[in-house]
């Protein structure tokens, strides 16, 4: 049977003279099908006919086929017309009652076929547009149902007559609140000090709803104008509280979070090994340094070396653990809750840190920062002691005996971590192929890189949060867009800059979530902190290039 494949849709009305049995407009639409194989013309009836057929009145339906059917016969989707060819062209008459008095005229079939017959009920196409908007309404409902729980508009209601006032804030106009529009955003008018108003709503809330809901104070979007009393106007957004706040942590990342941690101890050790690359046997360089080695060397060999290993991987795993120290000790006075830290290894590093998690609301952003900071500042300080007493224990003759030689070039890789070498072990040792120092400068130097990459203004890493905090979510964005550009380009980070900006890409690229307070601003010295602290993160990446390396003698460069 033959196929549609265009058609075109023109209207032919029929108007029925003044009698009573014929009372409806017959509508008749003509669809033209075009197609290689066949071509069919065809007049199909749609709409109402009366039952009561007294007077005989003749319609006609013409087909035209071109082409040879199989079955030689056409039906349509109901079934109510059907035509039986077995020429290759045929044109046909449909006959129906016409009304006495009126001149029956009568065409005669080109061929012999027995006139089809012509049903007078209406086929059932349903229309495409109303099955479409079924699917789109029915696709709203199962987002609704499968996306958050929604505020209830009874408690909105209860809470706009209640909570909000002449003497709190003056509700003009509410809109959705939430990623996923699940909350309610109050817009108006302040009637006081925002920080004394916020706090009140809060208790009334806490009242009214009870443990149901979170509020939150953020910046009014799409302000005009500032507020009359200073700073930006402020709107009120209300979340269920178990839409609002982070879920509890699983099993399965407890594993996740084991299996890391695992993982991390091997690449510290890993890390020890090559420290002590000038001592281990040569087959066992050769395999770890030559990419063309395939076969792996007897790894009892490395077991002499083992406890020469061991004191720098402690160091890279105590940095990682002060640093998750100093945030919890952050949090803890806040009661802000923290997720386990997912260390993440790096053969190069050690480490390359660890993902914590909020997992509760922060009161502010004050509190963000002060969380942000506690953590990269207690590594850092760990990190730094152990590189200065290593630079220290390298100029000791007595210590002579633990000292590693290292390739100069590894002082090329941070200018301000070069230049405290420099400075400290002198012209002569540091001018050369290699540099004698003590495993506790490895650890220190790896330690302040690990707490430098983790302090880069981006996403949810200290820095983009400490950031965020501090000068708000748009200055975050512009920080963020300079940090890929830089590590993009490897201006900053050197060979390093590649993976870490696919981890930060990958793991870490959203930026946190608002504070309940999202509008008052931070001290001034928490903003002077992070500015500080993201300018020596800045200086600790930044590599030498040769003209300075040269000119300084922090190892031999060829300039030629």
């Amino acid at each position: 049977m033959g196929t549609l494949t265009s058609c075109s849709f023109s209207a032919v009305n029929f108007r029925s003279r003044s009698c009573s049995i014929f009372r409806e407009r017959v509508r008749v639409e003509v669809f033209e099908s075009r197609k290689v194989k066949r071509k069919n013309l065809c007049l199909l009836f749609t709409g109402i006919i009366s039952k009561e057929v007294s007077r005989e009145k003749f319609f006609k339906i013409r087909c035209f086929s071109a082409g040879n059917n199989d079955d030689g016969d056409y039906t349509n989707n109901d079934g109510d017309i059907k035509e039986n060819n077995t020429s290759s062209s045929k044109e046909s008459i449909v006959t129906t009652a016409s009304p006495p008095g009126e001149t029956a005229q009568e065409e005669r079939s080109i061929g012999n076929d027995p006139p089809p017959s012509v049903s007078s009920r209406p086929p059932n196409i349903a229309p495409l547009g109303s099955a479409y908007n079924d699917f789109q309404i029915d696709s709203f409902k199962l987002m609704e149902l499968l996306g958050p729980e929604k505020v209830d508009p009874s408690d909105v209601k209860l809470i706009k007559d209640k909570l909000f006032g002449y003497s709190t804030f003056w509700v003009t106009k509410e809109e959705s609140f939430g990623d996923l529009g699940e909350g309610v955003l109050f817009l108006g008018n302040l009637r006081g000090k925002r920080e004394d108003v916020f706090t009140k709503l809060q208790t009334q809330l806490a009242e009214i709803m009870g443990d149901k809901y979170n509020l939150y104070m953020v910046e009014e979007p799409d302000s005009e104008a500032p507020d009359p009393r200073g700073g930006p106007r402020v709107s009120f957004g209300l979340l269920r509280k178990e839409v609002s706040e982070p879920g509890p942590t699983t099993l399965w990342q407890y594993v996740i979070a084991l299996l890391l941690f695992l993982l991390t101890i091997g690449s510290s050790v890993e890390l020890g090994f090559a420290s002590q690359i000038n001592r281990l046997p040569p087959e066992i360089v050769k395999y770890f340094t030559d990419p063309n080695a395939v076969e792996p060397p007897d790894m009892e060999l490395l077991y002499p070396f083992v406890e020469s290993a061991l004191p720098l991987a402690y160091g890279v795993l105590g940095v990682l653990l002060f640093h998750e120290v100093g945030h919890f000790l952050a949090a803890f006075p806040k009661k802000v809750k923290l997720s386990i830290p997912f260390f993440i290894p790096n053969i190069t590093l050690g480490s390359f840190g660890a993902i914590t998690q909020f997992k509760s609301i922060l009161p502010d952003r004050s509190t963000k920062v002060d969380i942000s900071l506690a953590g990269p500042f207690a590594g850092a300080a760990l990190s730094f002691s152990m590189f200065a007493v290593g630079l220290l224990l390298s100029s000791n003759p007595d210590a002579a005996g633990d000292l590693v030689q290292v390739p100069s070039m590894l002082f090329q890789g941070s200018l301000l971590l070069g230049l405290i070498s420099r400075v400290t072990l002198g012209y002569a040792a540091m001018h050369a192929a290699t540099v004698s120092i003590h495993p506790l400068v490895i650890a220190g130097w790896c330690g302040l890189t690990t707490t430098a990459f983790n302090m880069l203004p981006v996403g949810c890493l200290d820095g983009g949060r400490a950031v965020q905090g501090a000068f708000g979510k748009g200055a975050v964005v512009g920080f963020g867009l300079t940090t890929y550009t830089l590590l993009g380009l490897g201006v900053i980070g050197g060979p390093l800059s590649l993976p870490w900006g696919l981890y930060v890409l990958i793991c870490q690229r959203t930026p946190e979530k608002s504070c309940l307070n999202d509008v008052t601003e931070v001290g001034m010295w928490r903003k002077t902190a992070v500015t500080v602290a993201i300018f020596l993160v800045a200086l600790t990446l930044l590599p030498v290039w040769d003209e300075l390396a040269e000119e300084l003698g922090i190892g031999l460069v060829n300039t030629f």
